[in-house]
This record gives structure tokens, C-alpha cells and sequence, in this order.
């Protein structure tokens, strides 16, 4: 393809992504778009020196959040030491399945977090509101796994801001979401806080939906009096064991690779893939909160 495509610069590096446990998970679920699963070592686990050198750097780039991702983080037997030195220059997300969630996995979290300056979120992925419904998605036994996680982290204090994929038609939304907050409460949590995330169509996600028809592109023409910091190009960076890619979304992608330190990162990047199209239309969809997130 010829066609020329929009060239997004980084504004300013606000938030800084750790794919701290590579492509290695605990599942694997229909809906990845990279694909993660126990096998897949595209990118592996990232070390304590590896993270701590990025933070180091961040120091005078003004980040000011730092999100960890893979993969599940919990299996990286390094994340809580990961996660306690972050927490020294900044509030920290986790983003978990949540199946791995132990007493005292809850209890150093806690210690963490009460040592910090900073505020600690956890963000648990579930996919239904009924074991039947995420399992599907997720795999047998992940529910019952991923609810007892989040009971605990509520009954510590936490308060786990739920990700839900949209699998689900439009029409269906009120149900859906209402059966999560039932689901949630009858499981200890008072208030529930929602992430609805759109689906991103490539990896697993491609062969379950087809993927993207072929004009879901982004465009300079769309982009005029578009807010540009609503794509995380603009705004962020992600840190791998392979160096620095421009987002979450595309570390499949090698042209996404944009330097092995964060200075060497800053550079502009040409949005050509169909998966920014998804980013444009919901915008900040890797951070906590976009328009359709929600406390319930």
C-alpha cells in the first residue's frame, strides 16, 4: 500500500507501559491481540535491572503513571520488587487476569502501596458475568479464579477497576453491565468500578471476528480537529525486554520498535495499522478511565 499515512509526535511521555511479563500468560483467551499463552515467548519476562533502568530515565521526562502489562504480570516472580521500587517514582497500574491474586500476594501490595507517596490500581480482566459467559472467552475455571481475586483485593481495600472486553452487541449493553455490578456485589464488592474496552482486531481477536474491513484506517483528514492526545502514541510508550515500542497495541509489529532507551523512543510515528483505527475511535483506551469507564 502507497498510501501516506499520519505522523503522530509524542507530546509528552506521560505514561510509561512495562510489558514486564513479555507474551508469557496463564491462559489463553480468544480475544488477545497479541496472543499471549504459557508458550508463546515472543518476548519474555522483563528483569528487575531491565525495568529499573527505564524508571531511572523516566525520572527527568516528566512521566507521571506507570502501567504494567503482558502477559500476566504476576507470573514474573520479580513484579511485587518491580512494583515497590515504581512506587518511588510514581503511581503504578497492574494490569492482572487476577487468577494469581494470593493472601500474601494482597498482603505486600498493601505494604507497598501504604509505604508510597503514590496510589497503587489493580485492573482485573473478566470478559462475562456469569462463569459460563467469560469462560467462554477466557477459559474453564478462570472465573471462579478471577472473582476470588478480586474479593480478596476488596476485602484488603482495594478498590480493582474491572476490564471488560465488548464481545457483545450494542443492544445488549444495559444487561451487561448491570449483570456485572449484580455479579460484583454478591461477590463483596460494594461499588464496582468498569472499564468497557472495544475490541482490537488483530492476533486472536483477527480469527475470531475477521478482523478489520479494509478501509479501517486512520487518515489525515479524520485527524483535523481531532484531539490527538487521546491516542496513547501521543502521550506514552511501552518497555519490553526487546526495547521500546510506540504502544500496548502493536509490539507485534517490528516497525513499532522505536529505540532501545526512552530518549531514543521520542521520535514521531506513522499511525498505519488498523488496530490505531480502534484507538481513534475510542480514544485512550489503554489508560483507567475513557468515557466509557464508570463507577457503578
Amino acid at each position: 500500500m502507497n498510501q501516506k499515512f499520519p505522523e503522530i509526535y509524542l507530546d509528552a511521555l506521560d505514561n510509561l507501559w512495562f510489558q514486564v511479563s513479555g507474551t508469557l500468560c496463564n491462559i489463553v483467551c480468544e480475544h488477545c491481540f497479541i496472543s499471549c499463552s504459557p508458550v508463546n515467548h515472543n518476548f519474555e519476562f522483563m528483569t528487575y535491572e531491565e525495568v529499573n533502568n527505564f524508571l531511572e530515565e523516566s525520572a527527568g521526562l516528566g512521566v507521571k503513571e506507570y502501567y504494567f502489562t503482558g502477559g500476566e504480570p504476576f507470573m514474573n516472580k520479580n513484579i511485587l520488587k518491580i512494583i515497590e521500587r515504581t512506587m518511588q517514582f510514581g503511581p503504578a497500574t497492574i494490569l492482572t487476569n487476577g487468577m494469581l491474586i494470593k493472601p500474601e500476594t494482597t498482603n505486600k501490595l498493601k505494604e507497598i502501596s501504604g509505604a508510597s507517596i503514590y496510589s497503587l490500581e489493580i485492573r482485573i480482566s473478566i470478559d462475562g458475568y456469569t462463569e459460563e459467559m467469560n469462560d467462554r472467552i477466557r477459559g474453564k475455571g478462570v472465573f471462579e479464579k478471577a472473582m476470588a481475586g478480586v474479593k480478596l483485593l476488596v476485602e484488603n481495600n482495594f478498590l480493582p477497576i474491572i476490564t471488560i472486553t465488548k464481545t457483545w452487541e450494542d443492544k445488549d449493553d444495559d444487561i451487561v453491565l448491570n449483570g456485572f455490578i449484580n455479579t460484583l456485589k454478591s461477590y463483596g464488592y460494594p461499588r464496582p468500578r468498569l472499564k468497557i474496552l472495544p475490541s482490537i482486531k488483530i492476533g486472536k481477536e483477527a480469527v475470531r471476528t475477521k478482523g478489520y474491513e479494509k478501509f479501517e484506517y486512520v487518515t489525515d483528514q479524520m485527524l483535523v480537529d481531532y484531539e490527538i492526545n487521546n491516542l496513547i502514541c501521543a502521550n506514552s510508550r511501552i518497555a519490553t525486554n526487546k526495547g521500546v515500542y510506540v504502544c500496548p497495541i502493536l509490539i507485534d509489529s517490528p516497525d513499532a520498535n522505536l529505540g532501545s532507551t526512552l530518549k531514543e523512543a521520542s521520535a514521531g510515528y506513522e499511525i498505519k495499522h488498523q488496530a490505531c483505527y480502534t484507538c481513534y475511535l475510542f480514544g485512550a483506551i489503554c489508560s483507567n478511565f475513557t468515557s466509557v469507564g464508570r463507577d457503578a
